[in-house]
């Protein structure tokens, strides 16, 4: 009997023991609370960014390794209290170099709403519906504005501004280097008042004043196409297209029956305002210029070590999609492929970027391309829109987190001709330099056979070389810079996701 109750008492005392030694170490081995991630969107911009960034290996912030610790990547990201100064914080710049402005990556963006973007994409946003370029006119510092362009049925050509018209004050300033930076900011909004005035010997005298509102356009980037039925014995053709946007493939191509009915032997493409666009689209276009190039491969694209699966080419096509402004494929037709050519005229400017400058890159290799103008953008590298969609690695639009409308335009890839060549970030310069602003007094409308870029390209195929006189010559001209007035989708390149399906 008293050893069984001495067994009791040994066993109550050691479990008592045991859960008292258990206890004890339950206490002191409680993890700590872990670290809260305070914004979503954060750990997307990241996440995108580390998966597809073009410059990721240049990135110290975009190593793999940098979310391999939960709470040290969530008290990184919580730095940041809006994503998109993340974003910004993980583009690629210079170590020497402060501020995004500055920084190597130039072209990349976020996006604060992605319904408006891709529909800025097809050419349709808010817009007066013309382009402008300042230049300073003289040592006093005075600064007009010309036009550029104006878009058929939109605000400016109801009112009847044209193409050359002169402007030298906004909503009643009249414009100088003191308050241009300030002045301009009035473009901005919904309603602007214009002064207009002639110009003669370096006088400036008022005409009128227009006022103008916003509204949403639809731009239909085949701007004019025409033929000059007699340059030098020979049929040219030109063409103004101003926007590689999918949604008009189907017009680029009639502009190309129309070229193919007319029998060319020369081609003039103005791309003077052409930022680029759609990536597929300027491979429909190359194909629809040089057919002898058969099916051979225009231009090839290379992504980071994370995607090297994906790189691949695009090559010149016989058939082109037709997609509707939402971006879905409602179709195909029959390229209308020239093989009356053999070389092509491109007229720039410094508008004139990316998925253009591919057009020149990418044709070189087979035929000879003349630039006349001034040197283009210098944009070698593409980019797609990521969204909130890590299923889809953030590709795919219709799986994103409906919660918000954030999504990322990064530089993803960079892009070489047939013959492995891309180093085009200084622009290329002209074959023929025509300096446009230098001729603001005197902006003759598109296809006027004596526009100076036109005229110098038109002279070529003459055999006549030499550059147009000015009338007039003001000192201390110069043109500034409108950059502040584009949108910035106005110089990208960028895939779509038949890229991914086709490669």
């Amino acid at each position: 009997m008293l050893k069984k109750e001495l067994f009791i008492l040994f066993t109550v005392i050691f479990s008592l023991t045991l859960f008292i030694s258990c206890s004890d170490d339950d206490i002191e081995e409680e993890p700590t609370e872990s670290v809260t991630l305070n914004n979503s969107i954060n750990n997307f911009t990241w996440k995108g960014m580390n998966s597809w960034y073009n410059w990721k290996s240049d990135v110290s912030n975009l190593s793999d390794a940098n979310d391999d610790d939960r709470d040290e990547y969530y008290t990184y990201l919580n730095k940041f209290t809006e994503p998109e100064d993340l974003f910004y914080s993980i583009c690629y710049k210079h170590t020497n170099i402060v501020g995004k402005d500055n920084a190597v990556d130039r072209f990349s963006w976020f996006i604060e709403d992605y319904v408006e973007q891709n529909q800025q994409f097809q050419g349709i946003s808010k817009s007066f519906g013309f382009r402008l370029q300042a230049v300073q006119i003289n040592s006093a510092g005075d600064i007009i504005f010309y036009v550029r362009y104006v878009a058929p049925d939109s605000p400016a050509s109801d009112a009847g501004i044209k193409r050359g018209d002169i402007i030298n004050a906004i909503d009643g300033v009249v414009l100088n280097t003191s308050n241009y930076s300030n002045a301009v900011q009035n473009l901005y909004n919904e309603t602007v008042t214009l002064s207009f005035v002639d110009e003669n010997g370096g006088v400036l005298t008022p005409i009128e004043d227009k006022t103008i509102t916003a509204i949403v356009l639809s731009e239909d980037p085949v701007y004019l196409k025409k033929i000059f039925n007699n340059i030098d014995g020979k049929k040219v053709g030109y063409l103004v297209y101003n926007g590689f946007r999918s949604s008009y493939n189907d017009e680029l191509n009639a502009a190309f029956s129309f070229f193919q009915a007319e029998g060319i032997n020369e081609l003039v493409l103005d791309l003077r305002l052409n930022g680029g666009g759609s990536v597929l689209t300027s491979a429909y276009l190359a194909s629809m210029i040089y057919a002898n190039a058969e099916t051979g491969k225009f231009a090839e694209l290379k992504f980071n070590s994370s995607h090297s699966r994906e790189n691949g080419a695009y090559n010149f096509q016989n058939v082109l999609n037709v997609y509707d402004t939402e971006g879905n494929d409602i179709g195909d037709e029959n390229i209308n492929r020239l093989n009356t050519l053999s070389q092509l005229y491109v007229l720039t400017s410094g508008s004139t970027a990316s998925a253009s400058e591919m057009i020149i890159n990418g044709l070189r290799p087979y035929i000879p391309v003349k630039v006349i103008g001034t040197t283009t953008y210098g944009k070698n590298v593409g980019s797609i829109t990521l969204y909130d969609s890590p299923s889809s690695d953030y590709t795919n639009q219709l799986t994103a987190n409906t919660t918000h409308k954030n999504a990322m335009q990064p530089i993803v890839f960079q892009i070489y001709n047939k013959n492995n060549e891309s180093d085009y970030t200084q622009g290329f310069a002209p074959n023929i330099e025509v300096v446009e602003y230098e001729y603001w007094n005197n902006i003759l409308p598109f296809g006027d056979e004596n526009e100076v870029v036109l005229k110098a390209a038109l002279n070529d195929i003459r055999g006549i070389s030499g550059k147009s006189s000015r009338s007039f010559k003001y000192e201390n001209m110069k043109m500034f810079d409108v950059i502040q007035l584009e949108k910035r989708f106005e110089k990208e390149m960028y895939i779509n996701k038949e890229f991914f399906k086709n490669n």
